[in-house]
């Protein structure tokens, strides 16, 4: 093969669309700008949202209640079935569990849930346990230690 052997692969280069070029072609008179008006001129472009100038619609409708989502505390779940990767008397912290890919993201905290069975005698830290999670941790001989973060200062009304 030569540099002059080398093609586009079938069907990657287009004709590009001809406007203006008579009425038979299809893109004639308008050239596919439909009739006039602020569309029909060259360099036009409408936001989206835009109702011409009509009150939108997002500001036409109430806005009333209160969303929660701002000051909410997001947990990362992480079940006691997956902590029995670790060895007995591991020392479980955030740090660990991101390390090994079990907590990925923004969040809080973690949270341990008490889904599967745990067979590892471990140390957890984390800022919150189900109740199911923590009697599992406990029973296997295990301690629950709950790490406390200080609570981010309430934002002025």
């Amino acid at each position: 093969m030569r540099l002059h052997d080398l093609r586009p692969r079938p069907g990657a280069k287009h004709r590009r669309k001809r406007l203006g070029i008579g009425e038979s072609s299809g893109h004639g008179k308008t050239s596919g700008r439909g009739g006039k008006g602020q569309t029909a001129r060259s360099g036009s472009s409408i936001r989206p949202g835009f109702e011409g100038g009509q009150m939108p619609l997002i500001r036409r409708i109430p806005k009333r209640g209160f969303n929660n989502r701002r000051f909410a505390t997001r947990f990362i779940p992480v079940n006691v079935e997956a902590l029995n990767r670790f060895e007995d008397d591991t020392v479980v912290d955030e740090a660990l569990l991101r390390s090994v890919g079990l907590a990925n993201g923004p969040a809080d905290g973690i949270k341990i849930l008490g889904r599967g069975e745990l067979t590892r005698r471990l140390i957890v830290r984390a800022h919150a346990f189900s109740a199911s999670a923590r009697s599992q941790i406990e029973a296997r001989g295990g301690r629950c230690e709950l790490v406390v973060t200080a609570s981010p200062a309430q934002p002025a009304a």
